[in-house]
């Protein structure tokens, strides 16, 4: 596995913004070509979705606190 392909990769999409990132989050669940992630294998684009989801999963945790 490339980690360094997957790093661009996810800084790539993060930088596209929160709503971007749930819509990537969603297409690589359904398992749907993505263009960012044409050139990654299996297991490169399976850590892709788990970096992203953690990374969303930080984001969404601090907007449920501070909505209360």
């Amino acid at each position: 596995m490339n980690s360094d392909k997957v790093n661009r990769c996810v800084e790539a999409l993060c930088a596209s913004g929160c709503d971007a990132v749930r819509a990537t989050i969603e297409s690589l669940e359904l398992e749907l070509p993505l263009t960012e992630t044409r050139d990654m294998d299996e297991l490169e684009v399976k850590t892709v979705l788990h970096e992203l989801k953690s990374i969303m999963a930080v984001y969404d945790d601090r907007d449920s606190q501070c909505a209360g």
